[in-house]
């Protein structure tokens, strides 16, 4: 088969479409024949050299895809060969085929193509198992999502609306900011020229957020935990902003708040708070909703999967709402 490999760490014109071994499905797996995939941060970080694929992955790029299967572990139940899903991958997305564990496979849902469902399994699964299983986030509470025209914030957006939250998110841009109150987002911030701070506590009459969604890291540590509400929590996925910071524990303490730090990548196939676990919550908890329209991917464009030097190019630029996807 063919994949995007990276024989050197640097820019994006290191990556390369070249003829690698075709994989085999091992004890518990699948064999997809990859319509897409998904191009997201991490892989970025792979490129440069700064993200090393977990023991036992692809070292290929690629958190997420979707095609047909062409191979199954006899061990494996509910799923045969040709079936379309999309699944979740600690990576090797970025090929003409990828073997993943059954559980974290995902079927296609009704009114999604084949190439767009692509733009769904790690969007979902990071926002359902941080701001939802993690942070508890209910109807009537207040949500800011940082980067809210990201893949993950424009899923983060949808999913917390339809909860009966009230949704606030930074944006950098008129156009983007507009998008995000299309999907569901109350106030739309311009982090160039605005204090998020401000402008939550002066939209809820000084209560803050409920639950912050945060890939920016050590830049806005300080302000993350100014903004919170009284037993609010920080979810914190990304550090785009930088890796260290100085938490004010007391400020952390008079609010009865809390500051988590997932990833998503790392995480084991099974077991408590695994991938197969956060797959099968997302399959019932957000997968109906998608199937009925409300909720949706929001997908940029798409590009041949040789061109995937052309869609780091673009996703660094920040100049996309939603996902850009890379198809075979």
């Amino acid at each position: 088969m063919r994949a995007i490999t990276l024989p050197s760490f640097g820019g994006p014109e290191v990556l390369t479409w070249t003829e690698v071994p075709d994989p085999a499905p091992g004890a518990g797996e699948v064999l997809i024949e990859v319509a897409a995939s998904a191009v997201n941060r991490a892989d970025v970080l792979q490129r440069q050299g700064n993200y090393t694929p977990p023991p036992g992955a692809s070292p290929y790029p690629g958190l997420e895809c979707s095609g047909r299967i062409v191979g199954v572990d006899p061990a494996v139940g509910g799923w045969k060969v040709g079936d379309e899903a999309c699944a979740l991958l600690a990576g090797g997305g970025y090929a003409e085929r990828v073997a993943v564990p059954a559980g974290q496979l995902l079927p296609i849902p009704d009114g999604v193509d084949l190439v767009s469902a692509a733009a769904l399994p790690e969007v979902t699964c990071t926002v359902w198992s941080n701001v939802f299983m993690l942070a508890g986030l209910t109807a009537g509470d207040v949500l800011l999502v940082h980067g809210g025209s990201s893949g993950i914030g424009t899923m983060a957006i949808q999913l917390a609306a339809r909860a009966g939250a009230r949704v606030f998110c930074t944006a950098g841009t008129p156009v983007k900011r507009e998008r995000c109150l299309e999907l569901g987002a109350e106030v739309a911030i311009d982090y160039h020229t605005e204090d998020f701070v401000e402008r939550v506590r002066e939209a809820t009459d000084g209560h803050g957020a409920d639950v912050v969604l945060d890939n920016m890291g050590a830049a806005y540590l300080e302000r993350n935990v100014d903004v919170l509400a009284l037993g609010g929590r920080l979810v914190v996925i990304g550090m785009q902003g930088g890796a260290k910071a100085e938490l004010n524990l007391g400020m952390l303490l008079r609010k009865r708040a809390s500051v988590s730090a997932t990833a998503l990548r790392s995480r084991p196939a099974d077991g408590p708070g695994g991938k197969a676990e956060i797959v099968a919550a997302v399959r019932s908890e957000v997968w109906p909703a998608i199937a009925a329209g409300a909720v949706r991917p929001v997908v940029d464009q798409v590009l041949p999967m040789a061109q995937a030097a052309e869609a780091h190019r673009l996703l660094e630029a920040s100049g996309h709402v939603g996902k850009i996807l890379l198809a075979t």
